[in-house]
């Protein structure tokens, strides 16, 4: 599949329960009831989440916060990253990555900062091959 026949874009807030489907892959300890809890308590935040969509079919999220921190100053948080599994190792992740940091420049980030569980070796493999790092973000 070409890249270019996804399109990627902010999920208006009226339509982030299509997004549960998509965090029940990545959470599934947790169950529909209490992620869809969860969400309805983020909704009342600034939290945006970045879809990816083949046709109308929503394909990978990655929820994105801007913040503001001393040490770091303005910079994205994307978080809850997941890519549906039919679509995985196809450039999705990737696609979907360079429109959140190419967003967060538009936006005045300085840096990206992000959190991932040391045990989900897959996530790591794939932040490193964005070129994230330990101790510095992915924007330069």
């Amino acid at each position: 599949m070409l890249l270019t026949m996804y399109n990627v874009s902010i999920i208006p807030k009226e339509y982030l329960d299509s997004i549960i489907p998509l965090l029940e892959m990545l959470n599934p300890e947790l169950g529909k009831e209490i992620i869809a809890q969860r969400l309805d308590e983020i909704k009342k935040t600034d939290y945006q989440c970045v879809g990816v969509y083949d046709g109308t079919k929503l394909i990978a999220i990655s929820g994105i916060w801007i913040l503001h921190k001393i040490y770091v100053g303005k910079h994205i948080e994307p978080d809850n990253v997941v890519v549906h599994k039919d679509y995985r190792r196809k450039g999705v992740g990737e696609l979907m990555m360079k429109w959140i940091l190419d967003y967060a420049k538009e936006n005045g980030c300085l840096t990206s900062e992000l959190n991932a569980l040391v045990t989900n070796e897959a996530g790591k493999k794939f932040w490193l091959n964005q070129g994230a790092t330990k101790w510095t973000g992915i924007i330069s």
